[in-house]
């Protein structure tokens, strides 16, 4: 009787997770293929995208001119940003215009966010997409990194995203409508050994967002944290795959949440349902194959520093 008992109740779980699963992916291909998208324009003229030159923040600003939205790029070398505006302006979209600022957010001191604030002084901001953000160079122990990559990954992943949101946020709850798109990675929602200090702050982030979320989505103003797994992109070094999306493909999906209350969203439904194994998943288990995982990957980069060192002492 009792090994029946037992029985039932782990055919229950299981019936139960599957159940579980089955609805969330319901759910989830409601909300990216069914449920209609907002129509972004209503909420303001200009859309704002930082590290708008490449990945997904480039596609952001493709996907928010197609819409109709102006865009203002943010990103740190002129010549990529000229060359995404004349890109977007050659699509020839009606009413749609293309600025840029040049700004290095490893270096968003006082004086870079004035520089910033003031180019968006005026503008009707309804969209910000805080994209900009940097990792290691590979999988380290946080005592290998020197003091000016954790300064720089600090500013860039947390900094520009806080000072960022400050510089919209009022023009918005001035309008009562808003949304602000803040790109994080599945990183925050697991334990990330030898990427300790990036996992932490894209946990902030994805933190930040619940709260702002919270807040002002009353008001008018969403606050949504969107958790991609790998995207082939230069920060991720991948290559596209089925499980791996570029840009574009990542984005077409993730616009349709935009201005949605969905706070916490992995618009792209694999990397959702990974997200979902992993939640099942003890977090033990989790981190020792991410750990296993990340030292392969940190040997190969030692050894590509070593090769490089001995390349440069021979010339």
């Amino acid at each position: 009787m009792i090994s029946f008992t037992f029985e039932t109740a782990a055919v229950g779980i299981v019936a139960l997770g599957a159940i579980n699963l089955a609805t969330r992916a319901v759910l989830h291909l409601y909300k990216t293929f069914i449920r209609p998208a907002k129509n972004l324009r209503k909420y303001g003229k200009w859309a704002v995208i930082t590290g708008a030159t490449d990945g997904i923040g480039k596609a952001y600003a493709f996907s928010l001119a197609k819409k109709g939205m102006s865009v203002m790029l943010i990103s740190r070398t002129e010549a990529k940003l000229q060359d995404v505006k004349k890109e977007i302006e050659a699509k020839g979209y009606a009413g749609v215009e293309v600025s840029y600022v040049v700004c290095d957010y490893s270096k968003f001191d006082k004086a870079a966010q004035d520089k910033v604030a003031k180019a968006l002084s005026g503008l009707e901001v309804g969209v910000l997409v805080n994209n900009v953000g940097v990792s290691y160079r590979y999988p380290m122990y946080f005592d290998e990194l020197t003091d000016e990559e954790v300064h720089d990954l600090l500013m860039m992943n947390i900094d520009s995203t806080v000072w960022m949101t400050r510089m919209v946020l009022p023009g918005m709850l001035e309008r009562k409508k808003g949304a602000i798109v803040n790109i994080s990675s599945a990183s925050a929602m697991y334990d990330l050994p030898l990427l300790a200090e990036y996992s932490g702050s894209k946990s902030f982030v994805e933190k930040f967002s619940r709260a702002l979320n919270a807040e002002y989505k009353s008001k008018g103003v969403t606050v949504q944290c969107q958790i991609p797994f790998y995207v082939a992109t230069k920060l991720a070094k991948q290559r596209k795959s089925l499980m791996v999306p570029n840009p574009p493909e990542f984005v077409a999906l993730a616009i349709k949440w935009v201005g949605y209350p969905d706070c916490v969203v992995s618009p792209y439904l694999l990397h959702a349902l990974q997200g979902w194994v992993l939640d099942v998943l003890p977090n033990f288990v989790v981190s020792s194959i991410i750990m296993s995982m990340h030292l392969a990957t940190r040997k190969r980069g030692l050894k590509k520093d070593a090769m490089k060192a001995s390349e440069a002492k021979s010339e």
